[in-house]
Order: C-alpha cells, then sequence, then structure tokens
C-alpha cells in the first residue's frame, strides 16, 4: 500500500514533466513561428547584405521566416543592446560583426551591455577583409608607393573612415604608425565617407570589400592592398598589406550569428548547423560580393570573438579613440 508521501511525491514528478513538456517540444519543434534577425546598421550596408543573403536559406532550409530588421545607431549599440535584451529563445538573433562586438567594448566607456557575456555565438558567417583603396589621381599603386607619395607630399594626404573606432579608421590608425607618413583621419557616418573618395575630396580610405568591389572593377577606385592574412578569394590578384612589407597588419572585418545569453543549447545547435548547410550554396555568391565564407562550430566562434577583443583592446588604447 502506498503511503501519502509516495503519492504525493509521484504527484510532483508528473506535474513537473507536464510543465517540461511545452518547452521540451517548442526546442524540438524550432523555429514553429518566423524569426526576427536584427542588423544592428542601415540597410544596404555589408552586415546587412551578409545578413539578408544568410536570412534567405534559412527561411528555405528551416520552413520558417528569417525576418531582417535594421536597428542602426550608436555605432551598433542599440541594435546590439536590443538583442541581448530579448527573451533567450531563439526567435530574436542578431547577425553583429567585429565593432560592436571585439572593438566597441573598449571604445565606449559606457555600455548598457556587455556582448562578450550577453550574447552567445552561434556560427560565423564570413571574414570580409578591409581593402586599402585610393583614388585614381593618388599616383600609389602599391603600400609603399603611398607611403613614400604621403612623405613627398606632408599634410596633403586625407583618408576617410566610417567613424571614429570603426575598423576602416583604425586600420588607417596602424598604417600610419607603422609606416610613419602624415596621414590626416577625416570620421564620417557610415557611406559618406566612400562619396567623398569617389569624388576625389579625400584621397584614400580603407573599406569592407563588398562596400567597394564594383568601384574597383570599374576604375573609380584603385585597390592596393587588403588587411586579411591571407589573400582574400574575392580579389585574389591583390596582395596583403603583410606581403607589402608589414608582418601582423590584419585588421579585417567579420560577421557571425549570435543569440541573447540563456538561449537553448539545442536551438544554438540547429542555427548552427542550419548555417553551416546554407554556406556551399551561398560561397560563388559571397566570394563574388567581397566575403570568405567561415562556418564552423559555436565554440570555435567564441574563442575567435574572444582572442579578436583582446587584439582590438590594444589597437583602441594606443590609438586613444573613445567614443560615447
Amino acid at each position: 500500500m502506498q503511503s501519502t508521501f509516495q503519492i504525493g511525491r509521484r504527484a510532483l514528478l508528473a506535474a513537473a514533466a507536464t510543465l517540461a513538456l511545452p518547452a521540451a517540444w517548442a526546442q524540438a519543434d524550432y523555429p514553429a513561428k518566423p524569426v526576427k534577425v536584427i542588423v544592428a546598421f542601415t540597410a544596404g550596408g555589408t552586415t546587412d547584405i551578409l545578413t539578408r543573403a544568410v536570412s534567405q536559406k534559412l527561411t528555405e532550409r528551416l520552413k520558417q521566416s528569417f525576418v531582417v530588421d535594421n536597428k542602426p545607431g550608436a555605432g551598433g549599440n542599440l541594435g546590439t543592446e536590443l538583442a541581448a535584451r530579448s527573451t533567450p529563445d531563439g526567435y530574436t538573433l542578431i547577425v553583429n560583426s567585429v565593432g560592436p562586438i571585439a572593438v566597441n567594448p573598449t571604445l565606449y566607456k559606457k555600455l548598457g551591455v556587455n556582448p562578450l557575456v550577453d550574447l552567445v555565438p552561434v556560427v560565423q558567417i564570413a571574414d570580409v577583409p578591409n581593402v586599402l583603396v585610393v583614388h585614381p589621381s593618388v599616383p600609389a599603386k602599391t603600400v609603399d608607393e603611398l607611403v613614400a607619395y604621403a612623405k613627398a607630399n606632408p599634410g596633403k594626404l586625407n583618408y576617410g573612415s566610417t567613424g571614429i573606432g570603426t575598423s576602416s579608421h583604425l586600420s588607417g590608425y596602424m598604417l600610419a604608425k607603422r609606416t610613419g607618413a602624415d596621414y590626416t583621419h577625416i570620421p564620417y557616418k557610415g557611406a559618406e565617407a566612400l562619396k567623398d573618395l569617389l569624388a576625389g575630396r579625400i584621397q584614400f580610405m580603407f573599406a569592407t570589400i563588398p562596400s567597394v568591389i564594383q568601384h574597383i572593377h570599374s576604375g573609380g577606385l584603385r585597390a592596393v592592398a587588403v588587411t586579411s592574412a591571407a589573400r582574400s578569394r574575392s580579389m585574389p590578384n591583390v596582395p596583403t598589406v603583410i606581403e607589402s612589407g608589414y608582418p601582423g597588419f590584419e585588421a579585417g572585418s567579420w560577421f557571425g550569428f549570435f543569440a541573447p545569453k540563456g538561449t537553448p543549447d539545442a536551438v544554438i545547435a540547429t542555427l548552427n548547423k542550419a548555417v553551416n548547410d546554407s554556406l556551399p550554396s551561398l560561397q560563388e555568391q559571397l566570394v563574388r560580393e567581397g566575403a570568405d565564407p567561415v562556418g564552423g562550430s559555436p565554440q570555435q566562434f567564441g574563442q575567435f570573438v574572444q582572442k579578436e577583443f583582446e587584439k582590438w583592446r590594444v589597437i583602441v588604447r594606443d590609438s586613444g579613440a573613445t567614443a560615447d
């Protein structure tokens, strides 16, 4: 004969199991409704282009809509904070990049969230090298020629960036420090820098390959070198800055999916597999647009992000750049 205690204990266990079922079913059926993918920058930029390409493949593969939601502002911090504060159920994600994740925690004195803690890595989509591009009026086809021209014309070379503390700004800072040449930095808000470069109002800049590849092909800009460790598959004839005689000069951009801290492991595993399975079919498109597909596990992406944070922390502090 069962005691009252035994009956009560079984009832509690049964109730707990019943309560756990919806969560288990929800994870097993994920996604069971549309998924929002935040982009912390404006439409038409590199992050947006890559996010839309991958989101379309996820929509096809997982049979639910992956809807891109642009939330620009504060150097990517606005969208990043919105994502980090979202319910950790897999239905709000963010595709983020080197700036908000690896640079801004040092660049900004105070952030609403810590992206290295409050977001968890899901999968890296791609590496996107910066490319050093010059206006055709600048008679330089190599890094050494650009440096020589700058030293022969002190105070006459202006380089643009997409803002203080961005990878385009810090790449230019690294070049000035390594070469000792005199360059004047002119920060812009986003794509305005490219407009002035094309018009010849500034002489050069480091830009993500997707943002300038068409202008390079058309002759509107000249590619001098890329900032990745190896040559980009998008422009295999363009040497790296490292090859050009500057060891260790690596300052590219990268992009990947993140989810709010606490998102179930099963959901992250589903997303990781779906993105990895989608990348081969996107390879030709991504390479054509200037991105090198990556993929890999959440653990690999997490280790990479931590190394990037540590690298950029030193560079940001050394440059003296701040933003708030």
